[in-house]
């Protein structure tokens, strides 16, 4: 069964780990596009410009299917990964994580450096408030006003949600049902012949 539930964090939350003089600022942040994540990468580059590594990872699309991470400058799987690997654990998408190190002088190791970001990121989205998204099929409704008590019977059955509705000659509504449901919704809609249902082409999303 496809999976029609993801996570996404809401607003924006920080975190801090430190070890031996080295400081690590974790920033978590809410993102819909590459450009937002370059965006957000600009703005905490320039406040804070003297720092040594601005590393990242993020996670986009309903099944986090675009993601990437970036060691910048750390050595090789260092410091990204693990980012990304937080992102992962906490069942998130849409999100961008941004840790920024202030090297204390002296070096950690990859084993600590792996360590240190993974901790920074946790901390960040450990005290972010999190939504669940679901995806849905949408349906387009159309019946006479005996027939409504059952559509939204049927509605109900699904926990579908009431996009639109109009009242005029007949009775027409838009609903979202969740993608798990959707196929045995439509199976009932089609059963009966007097009210027609058609599905769209593209899901959506709701909270």
């Amino acid at each position: 069964m496809e999976q029609d539930v993801y996570q996404v964090i809401t607003a924006p939350s920080e975190g801090l780990y430190k070890e031996k003089g080295s400081k690590f600022l974790a920033f978590a942040l809410p993102v819909d596009s590459e450009e937002d994540v370059k965006q957000h990468l600009a703005a905490l580059k320039k406040q804070y410009y003297d720092a040594r590594h601005h590393c990242y990872a993020y996670c986009l699309g309903e099944q986090a299917e675009h993601y990437r991470a970036n060691d910048d400058g750390e050595p090789n799987h260092s410091a990204g990964d693990p980012i990304l690997g937080q992102i992962r654990a906490h069942q998130l998408t849409n999100t961008l994580v941004v840790v920024v190190r202030y090297f204390g002088g002296t070096k950690l190791g990859v084993s600590g450096l792996i360590q240190a970001y993974r901790t920074a990121a946790s901390e960040a989205l450990s005290t972010a408030a999190i939504d669940q998204r679901y995806r849905c099929q949408q349906f387009d409704i159309r019946c006479a006003y005996p027939d409504l008590s059952w559509v939204m019977y049927q509605c109900k059955q699904v926990d579908a949600e009431i996009l639109e509705q109009t009242w005029h000659t007949d009775c027409h509504l838009k609903v979202a049902v969740r993608l798990q449901y959707a196929a045995t919704f439509d199976t009932q809609m089609q059963g009966q012949p007097q009210i027609s249902c058609n599905a769209t082409t593209t899901p959506l999303t709701t909270k």
